[in-house]
């Protein structure tokens, strides 16, 4: 199912709301981790071009965020990714497969993500969670 503007907006005006509260993205992220094993291995890979610990956390918080917009719009959690759904995704123009399968999500990612490794990850991360929703 594709995911709307609407949806993409009010996920994120909910965590800009919750940001106050210091414990909201450290249970994002610890929720993503628990959840999603191989994605946040897949990005820990990644850390080097991520700008160290600091650019993994942000990175797994924005994929946090991403999954919640693919659970509002499906109705349910996003299922476990594993290695092989990665490699399945990691294939040809994956911004021009985002932009024609998830068009909202791709311009979440290109308005809030400076970093260009940080963008890459993201849109593949998305990809595999539009497979397995």
């Amino acid at each position: 199912m594709r995911i709307t503007e609407a949806t993409v907006v009010d996920v994120v005006k909910e965590a800009s709301g919750k940001m106050t509260d210091p414990n909201y993205s450290a249970v994002m992220v610890g929720g993503f981790v628990q959840t999603q094993g191989p994605a946040a291995q897949y990005i820990s890979a990644h850390a080097s071009e991520l700008g160290g610990p600091e650019g993994v956390v942000n990175t797994i918080f924005h994929a946090a965020l991403i999954a919640l917009c693919f659970q509002r719009a499906n109705r349910r959690s996003v299922r476990g990714i594993r290695f092989d759904e990665l490699d399945a995704v990691a294939a040809g123009d994956r911004e021009a497969a985002l932009r024609d399968q998830q068009p909202a999500v791709l311009e979440y990612i290109e308005a809030n993500v400076e970093l260009t490794a940080m963008k890459q990850v993201l849109v593949l991360l998305s990809l595999a969670m539009e497979l397995v929703s």
